[in-house]
């Protein structure tokens, strides 16, 4: 369970959300897409871009599976000197690199994501088909996004208790800004909400969902709309990571020459430590991101050498003179020109 506390605009935290789809897609795991603002075809259909390199990666990746298909129609030669000759002219001449790599110009290719199921949750198609239902002292629409996640759970064969009857999948879960008032909930406008601990029951029975079955999950949600820092501590606990993004938008560190070469700040504020008694804490935790032409990058926040003439700094004729004041004992210190330098 993965609770990203999104940028003041939403800019950057929504295209993470859509690198974690991406990454469902290109590793053939199945979708589940919920939102309350944007229709979730409308969140697959602007998904990022493979580069590629990548995509040669998911062809070799599924090189048996189409040879196996071809085999019933007598063409494995031919797709695989069709393959072969893809693979070496599209190839870069450089040494290949670890994991997926992703042109944020760009959507993914329709083929890619045919090969893949997916399933989406969209708040206002799902009132209108059920405009009442029992709450359990639990918000309505999280109470219909609680079932309809369990539904898939058990249905398509994630529940990792029961046996699995075919191939096993992993469920890739992906709630945008969930906590805004188009959920209905009233965390963000009220110190004192109706329902205050509804967020926290939603990711409570949902940390127990995905704790059984094959799933995982990121979570989108405004927490720089959040007053109440108790709700922001239990939401904390009930998660396996919390990452935050700031960005420079509007802010005073846009004009900073020190943040000049980025765009934001990531904050790893809990890092995963399932079946370990000892939190796992980071080394790094100055990092901050920058989004290129084609390219979303997370780097170190570096400090920006100090080539300054006007700083002052100790010639060899200062320590000379401070080692003789040195040598001639303590009263002589009192007349020298130069204190000494500790």
């Amino acid at each position: 369970l993965v609770f990203t506390e999104e940028d003041k605009y939403g800019l950057y935290s929504n295209l993470l959300f859509k690198y974690f789809l991406a990454e469902g897609v290109v590793c053939g795991h199945d979708l589940f897409v919920a939102s309350a603002k944007e229709h979730p075809d409308n969140i697959l259909k602007e998904r990022t871009g493979l580069s590629l390199q990548s995509t040669n990666k998911f062809i070799r990746s599924n090189l048996r599976g189409m040879e196996s298909l071809c085999f019933a129609l007598s063409m494995v030669i031919l797709l695989r000197q069709i393959i072969h000759a893809y693979l070496i002219q599209a190839s870069p001449t450089t040494s290949t690199k670890f994991g997926h790599y992703y042109d944020v110009s760009k959507t993914m290719s329709p083929e890619l994501f045919q090969s893949i199921k997916w399933h989406s949750f969209y708040l206002p198609e799902e009132l209108s088909l059920q405009p009442k239902m029992k709450t359990h002292n639990m918000n309505s629409a999280y109470s219909r996004l609680l079932q309809s996640i369990q539904r898939i759970i058990y249905q398509e064969g994630f529940d990792g208790s029961d046996p699995q009857k075919k191939l096993k999948n992993i469920l890739r879960i992906g709630i945008q800004s969930l906590g805004s008032m188009l959920w209905g909930d009233d965390i963000c406008s009220s110190d004192t909400p109706e329902y205050i601990h509804s967020l926290t029951k939603f990711l409570y029975v949902l940390r127990g969902l995905l704790r059984k079955s094959l799933s995982a999950c990121i979570i989108t949600v405004p927490a720089h709309l959040i007053q109440n820092k108790a709700i922001m501590e239990r939401v904390t606990n009930l998660s396996d990571m919390v990452v935050g993004l700031e960005s420079f938008i509007g802010s005073e560190r846009e004009t900073n020459p020190l943040y000049k070469d980025y765009h934001g700040l990531v904050h790893v504020q809990q890092i995963p430590r399932l079946n370990s008694l000892i939190c796992d804490v980071s080394d790094t935790k100055d990092l901050a991101f920058r989004l290129k032409r084609k390219l979303f990058t997370i780097e170190r926040l570096h400090l920006p050498p100090d080539l300054s003439d006007t700083v002052s700094r100790t010639s060899k004729q200062d320590l000379a003179e401070s080692a003789k004041l040195l040598s001639s004992g303590c009263g002589a210190m009192a007349i020298g020109k130069k204190h000494l330098d500790f």
